[in-house]
């Protein structure tokens, strides 16, 4: 006999602006305590020492987390100039200085070379795994992690303000595992000088931004009541770049009990106009989220079927 799990069945998608010292995990559990939901995940890691939007999924939601992980992302950062660190971001130990200070023009010279598909070395203190063990781990005990640099996209880097000679301020839209830090690190590697992030905060994750966030005080102010469930999204929030199909009863049934359903008929193809072969496509049955199907051969093939 399965083990019930603990909590309620709490499906939906919960945009937290995290407060700079709090975990992503952190923030995650507490989210999930205020809604006492099943389960729960997050929608891509935001360190400690930044804050911003972070997308938190309930219940059925987590089945879309690898959609918005994939998602671009915008962020704005403090880059500080004349010290280096250990961590590349205030946290870390300082390993090397500079006197040098580059000016907003070779500043904005220099930002091409780092637009577009670039090679990037990830931080000493990151989440990935080595040997299956977690680099931030490693290099917190002594160990010199050396990770191999990872083909990242960087859609914009754009200078927006300079507080001092010491700061400059960018916002960056990238692409999946693309790291602020070392972003930072290596742009003012490139202008001669050394430095790290001082300041940083994420704008949106995918479709997901500011707008839609609520501060983690205030989720907390709330509590578990009526008022926080009003700042959960429906599932399919996540997905609104993916088409959209909505399905019959029956082709819904279909769909739920793991079989495909045709779209060969005439009268199905204003239907699927649009639709690419091999195409990831959301399954829809009065206005909810059935399935993330896969369109091929003229056929809807479940993917994760969404139990609402």
């Amino acid at each position: 006999m399965s083990r019930r799990r603990k909590g309620d069945k709490v499906d939906g998608w919960l945009i937290l602006d995290k407060p700079v010292g709090v975990t992503s995990t952190q923030a995650v559990a507490i989210v999930r305590r205020i809604f006492n939901a099943q389960k729960a995940g997050h929608g891509g890691t935001l360190d400690p020492l930044a804050d911003g939007i972070l997308p938190i999924a309930l219940g059925e939601a987590t089945k879309t987390v690898p959609y918005v992980m994939d998602g671009t992302k915008t962020y704005r950062f403090t880059l500080k100039f004349g010290e280096a660190r250990t961590t590349d971001d205030a946290e870390g130990a300082v390993t090397a200085t500079s006197g040098i200070r580059p000016d907003d023009a070779a500043i904005r010279a220099a930002l091409p070379a780092f637009t577009g598909e670039i090679d990037q070395v990830p931080p000493a203190f990151s989440a990935i795994k080595v040997d299956g063990e977690r680099a931030y781990d490693l290099a917190r005990e002594g160990e010199i992690v050396e990770l191999k640099a990872r083909r990242i996209r960087i859609d914009d880097f754009q200078l927006v303000a300079r507080p001092s000679p010491d700061e400059a301020v960018f916002e960056v839209r990238s692409g999946k595992g693309a790291y602020m830090r070392s972003l930072a690190r290596d742009l003012a590697q490139h202008l001669g000088s050394v430095g790290h992030i001082s300041a940083l905060r994420r704008l949106s994750v995918g479709g997901f931004t500011e707008k839609q966030a609520i501060s983690l005080d205030s989720l907390q102010a709330l509590g578990h009541g009526p008022a926080a469930f009003e700042h959960l999204l429906p599932i399919e929030t996540a997905l609104d770049d993916i088409p959209a199909l909505a399905l019959s009863a029956t082709e819904a049934i279909r769909l739920r009990s793991g079989q495909p359903v045709g779209l060969l008929h005439r009268q199905d193809r204003d239907r699927i106009r649009g639709f690419i072969p091999g195409g990831m496509v959301c399954a829809m049955s009065d206005g909810k989220l059935v399935a993330l199907t896969r369109y091929e051969a003229g056929e809807l093939l479940p993917v994760r079927v969404i139990n609402h």
